[in-house]
């Protein structure tokens, strides 16, 4: 039996993007950029396989050289990169596919290794817990260093201009990465932010500095061109406390963030690839009233699961991540009722085209079988 007909895999039009239906390549980062940040040629051929998505939301990409917490992850604020995003972008267009890029800042999720040794940055310096990927192997978090007042508006700036240069390079719209405990989120939750100064202490002032770094983006891109991600119950990377009133916090960011009018927010529902419970008295549900938008629903959905939520009206889009890395051709098995390959863990992270864009398309595993 088919699936030709449900409702998650029609065409759908959100804001002024018209959608070949309702699944979301989620951002996954894949570790494929060289050390100056710049994605290789076949990485076009890797998104532009997986076009058949309704959206597709890019890897997470560092918005400055400041910004990197990873290896290998790449970026948007050289030339170099805007061209390969070119690259990238052009091939998605020509499988009338349509991509964003999700900007990025690491905040103290990073290492002096990855900063040419100078301490990552944050709200307040405390420590996460835990160890973090760096060129040599596993290293422990260090304790940041707090920035000062002023150097935060140079820090909206490079998010401005990255948001420009994706412009540039070609993508239909941008994604804000204000979750999974980055910089954003750092800024956003009490338990990380112990400023005193405009950007710390009352959830108005935590809030201050993430919609100074949305309102610079909107003096780029439409706001029905900009969506934002947000993880209320994530405690990974870093092992972080959650917000002391978790439920106020984000219905008071998400408020102000309806106010923008903003095409979307991407809620990850529970704690990323762990659990879609959340006992914080949080209700995604609620977020997703609050918002005049589109709602993403992010964390483990199956297309019976996208199907069932989309029916009680409780998210308008659903994004998929780990499938979409084996099955580039994942809205053709969901219709087709088709088996789902699986990606080894090795291949998640680093190395080249080999299980990254060498996956066989579904007609293609059917012809090498007969």
């Amino acid at each position: 039996m088919s699936n030709f007909s449900s409702p998650v895999l029609q065409p759908v039009t959100i804001g002024d993007l018209q959608l070949k239906n309702r699944i979301v390549m989620a951002p996954m980062t894949r570790s494929r950029a060289d050390n100056f940040g710049v994605l290789p040629d076949y990485a076009a051929d890797y998104y532009a396989q997986r076009a058949g998505a309704g959206l597709i939301v890019t890897e997470a990409t560092n918005i400055s050289a400041e910004a990197r917490g990873y290896p290998r992850t790449p970026g948007i604020w050289s030339e170099a990169q805007v061209a390969a995003w070119k690259h990238v972008t052009d091939a998605v267009h020509r499988r009338d596919g349509k991509i964003f890029l999700q900007l990025w800042h690491t905040g103290r999720m990073s290492h002096p290794d990855m900063l040419a040794g100078a301490l990552p940055v944050a709200p307040s310096a405390i420590k996460p817990h835990g160890q973090i990927r760096v060129h040599d192997g596993m290293k422990d978090f260090v304790t940041p260093r707090a920035l000062r007042t002023d150097e935060i508006p140079a820090i909206v700036e490079d998010y401005r201009r990255a948001a420009a240069n994706a412009k540039r390079a070609g993508f239909d719209g941008v994604e804000i990465h204000s979750a999974n405990n980055y910089l954003l989120e750092q800024f956003v939750r009490d338990s990380t932010n112990r400023r005193i100064d405009q950007y710390g202490g009352s959830l108005e002032n935590r809030l201050r500095f993430p919609l100074e770094v949305v309102k610079a983006v909107l003096s780029v891109w439409d706001a029905k061109r900009v969506g934002i991600r947000i993880s209320p119950t994530t405690t990974a990377p870093g092992d972080t406390a959650l917000d002391s009133d978790t439920m106020g916090t984000f219905s008071a960011y998400v408020d102000a963030l309806s106010a923008l009018d903003l095409l979307y927010i991407h809620d990850i529902e529970g704690v990323t690839q762990l659990s879609r419970e959340a006992d914080e008295g949080i209700s995604f549900a609620a977020l997703r009233r609050r918002f005049s938008g589109a709602y993403i629903g992010n964390n483990q959905y199956t297309l019976a699961l996208a199907e069932k939520t989309l029916a009680a009206g409780d998210a308008d889009l659903f994004s998929i991540g780990r499938p979409f890395i084996a099955n580039p051709d994942l809205i053709d098995r969901l219709r087709n009722n088709a088996p789902l390959a699986e990606a080894p863990k090795e291949y998640w992270y680093g190395g080249d085209a080999r299980g990254y864009s060498d996956w066989p398309a579904m007609q293609a595993e059917i012809a090498a079988a007969a």
